[in-house]
Formats: C-alpha cells, structure tokens, sequence
C-alpha cells in the first residue's frame, strides 16, 4: 500500500544538521517526510567559521569541514536507501542562518527541517540561535524537531488569537487534519495579568471590563477556527483558557497527547520588527513534540 503524504505543498524540503544529537529528530522526520510525499531533499550543514579562525587554526577549520562534509555523504547514502533523492550542500563561513535562508530561497524550499538547537547551545537555552534566525528570516514554513519528537499528523493543536499570524497557522493546521484525518485540538488564551490586572492606573470596574472584553475575544477567535474545522469535516474541540500563552498551550499539548503544534510566527501583539514572537519562542522551548511555524505572505 503506498504512502499518503501527510502535508500539501512540500515538493522540495531543506534539512538542517550540523551533525549533533540535536539533529537527529530533524534528520530522521525529514527523511520519512520527503520518503511520504516523494519531495526532493536537500541536506545543509554549515561550518560556523571566520578568516580569523581559519588563519590561526586552518587544521581545526579543514578538519570541521572535513567532518561535515562526511555527515551530508551519510545522511544521502541514508536517504537513498528510502528511496529519497537527496543533495548535499556544504559551507563555512559566519551566521550559519544566513547560508541556510539562501539556500531555502535559491531552491524555492517549500519547508525548512531543524532541530531546537545546535552543537553550540548550552543546554539551559533550549533552542539555538541559529533556529532561531532560520524561523525569523526564511520566508517559508520551518518544521523544528526536538530529538526524540516523531511527526504523525495524527493529534494536532493550533494556537489563535485571532492576529493574521494565527489565522495563517489555523488554516495550515486545519488542512493538515483534514488531509490526515487528524484530531484538533484549538486553544485562545487570555493572558492571566488580564484576568487579574494589577495596573493602578485601572479602576476595578476597568478591569473587569478589559478582562471581560478579552474573553468575549478569545472565544471569538476560537469559534471562528472550530467553526472552519467543523465545515472542513475536522474532529475538532475549542478551548479558552486563562494563564500564561505558551504554558497553557504546552500543557494543552501534553494532556491531549498531540504530536504536532501549529504556530504562526507572531502573536497579535507581536511587533513587526521581531523575527519571532515570544510565545512562538516559549513554546518551541518547551515542546517535546514537533512546532510547525506557518510563515505568512
């Protein structure tokens, strides 16, 4: 029985590794991905260098190269062994972020495949600079994989609050349901200093009124998703919460046992001078399960 592709419009995948534990979740989903939807990979390792660097320590930089170089010739001989066509790019040179998003751009990449951080990252900051950058600069969908996280597309949560980021976010997750006959799982949250404001500048009654207004808003904003799930013949359940945006939905995630959260890269109040809002950040800190971040036009 051959496989169903689980997501539209992923003719050509980007895999990101610098050859870390961290990459190995990126490494084997993007894999089966591409394998699924019979798209063309492409694998990028980028050496973080400087000429500084290289003309003190040249052994050090030809070694690190060397080594990348091996790991993209591993990981192709591996993708072919699933059938998948896989191209091998290698560079050295500083902001790794930066070869990657070009890349993405020169080959019209239609996904970027990542881990949450690289063989640089302290273990304290749970996602690298490098992701980081990737999500806010390239203009396509990223895909990050925690280590051990696997893409099912069988049980999916999508975060609204009604910003056009998260309106971009809930369609991509609700045709991703739809196409894999997925649960989905809708979330709004009402930030709890809403709830209970503490800003003496606001009367009690003001506050209440704020309070109140906000959750007239997120209901709306979640009945809006539920009701364009349900017309799309989604299993679908809404919910509105009061709490802290990224733990509430976290939580959400870990007590309906989802294995895809769907995001956009900014929040409503997020400026649009930020490469990525803090809830979208939060989150993909703390995810055990993939984040997918819908990019909008």
């Amino acid at each position: 029985m051959a496989e169903i592709c689980p997501t539209a419009r992923v003719e050509k995948l980007l895999l990101s590794t610098d050859g870390s534990e961290y990459s190995e979740g990126a490494e084997r989903e993007a894999i089966k991905l591409a394998k699924k939807c019979s798209s063309t990979l492409w694998a990028i390792s980028v050496v973080e260098t400087n000429p500084e660097f290289e003309a003190l320590a040249p052994q050090i930089a030809e070694k690190a190269g060397k080594t990348a170089r091996e790991h993209i010739e591993a990981l192709q001989a591996r993708a072919k062994k699933e059938g998948v066509d896989c191209t091998g790019i290698v560079h050295q040179g500083e902001d790794s972020y930066k070869y990657i998003v070009d890349e993405a751009a020169k080959n019209k990449i239609t996904m970027i495949i990542l881990g949450r951080r690289g063989r640089t990252g302290l273990k304290r900051l749970m996602m690298g600079s490098v992701t980081a950058r990737v999500i806010g600069h390239a203009a396509c969908n990223v895909l990050v994989v925690p280590r051990a996280a696997k893409v099912e597309f069988k049980n999916i949560l999508v975060a609204t609050d009604g910003s056009k980021y998260s309106a971009a976010a809930a369609s991509e997750a609700i045709g991703l349901a739809k196409r894999n006959g997925s649960k989905l799982t809708v979330i709004s949250v009402v930030p709890s200093e809403l709830m209970t404001p503490t800003d003496i500048e606001f009367s009690m009654p003001q506050r209440e009124l704020i309070a109140e207004k906000e959750m007239h808003a997120a209901e709306k904003n979640a009945k809006a998703v539920k009701d364009a799930a349900q017309k799309a013949g989604v299993a679908v359940q809404a919910f509105v919460m009061s709490g802290k945006p990224s733990d509430a939905i976290i939580e959400t995630a870990r007590e309906k046992g989802v294995d895809l959260i769907v995001q956009g890269s900014h929040g409503r109040t997020g400026l649009e001078k930020l490469l990525m809002g803090s809830v979208t950040e939060r989150v993909i800190v703390l995810s055990t399960c993939a984040v997918l971040v819908v990019k909008t036009a």
